[in-house]
């Protein structure tokens, strides 16, 4: 498992945070830029199951042709919420370096015939202080603020809204908190734990979310998380979302 945060001296926020072992060897690093990243769930209307296959056949490919399209512009996981989750049916997580892009992107999915029968039932945008998702073929020349995301087969969503006693306290508590918590997370070596930042005055601040192969670990992972410091000023009720990798494909065919 890896957690990443700022390093602790870093200009962008007080008090940043930072779990990951340093490189053996000294590197000269370029300029890191934020990433944005965006968590948008879709659901079915009922309306689309009572098409013909035929039809429904083609609806989804043209809807996976537009996706397809935005492969080379950003990291993008498909993800399917069938059987898991009542909130969705199919998950995009999408990672890249303009919001303009997001934006076209879900306009143009819209568009598809497939998009007339697809409800956005919740969407997620947040930022990382640094650069932290990187697809594979730059792994080999990046460096120690990264982690590679859609590693794992299930990815569990956590929106996180803190109270307002959670903001009376510094940045140095709060950081402290945090730093708990993961440390608790530390534990659990299958588990990725990625913690990115919400735009301005969203009802939450962060977007927390766990890549596992294995559901129990995540649960005993949430069990213990319960138990921290930082969890007594969460406030409760924000939504938790089960999703479970698949291609693009897949997940459209789970929908019926």
């Amino acid at each position: 498992m890896e957690l990443v945060e700022p390093d602790k001296n870093s200009s962008e926020i007080s008090g940043g945070l930072r779990l990951v072992a340093d490189n053996k060897e000294p590197h000269k690093f370029p300029v890191i830029q934020k990433q944005f990243v965006n968590f948008a769930f879709f659901a079915t209307k009922s309306d689309w199951r009572r098409l013909e296959e035929s039809r429904k056949a083609e609806m989804r490919a043209e809807f996976e042709a537009v996706y397809q399209n935005y492969q080379a512009d950003m990291l993008l996981y498909s993800y399917s919420l069938v059987g898991l989750d009542a909130k969705a049916d199919f998950m995009i997580w999408r990672i890249g370096p303009s919001l303009d892009q997001f934006q076209e992107m879900s306009a143009n999915l819209l568009r598809t015939s497939l998009g007339s029968y697809l409800d956005i039932t919740s969407n997620y945008l947040s930022v990382t202080k640094r650069r932290m998702f990187i697809s594979e073929q730059d792994r080999a020349v990046e460096d120690r603020y990264h982690i590679v995301a859609g590693e794992k087969k299930y990815h569990f969503v956590y929106p996180v809204a803190k109270s307002r006693d959670w903001y009376e306290k510094t940045g140095e508590e709060r950081d402290s908190l945090i730093e708990d918590s993961f440390m608790v997370g530390k534990k659990f070596r299958n588990i990725n734990i990625h913690m990115t930042h919400t735009f301005g005055f969203a009802e939450q601040e962060y977007i927390v979310s766990f890549e596992t192969d294995e559901p129990r670990d995540f649960l005993a992972l949430a069990e213990e998380l319960k138990e921290t410091q930082s969890s007594k000023f969460t406030v409760r009720g924000a939504p938790i979302y089960t999703c479970r990798q698949k291609s693009l494909q897949e997940c459209l065919e789970a929908i019926g």
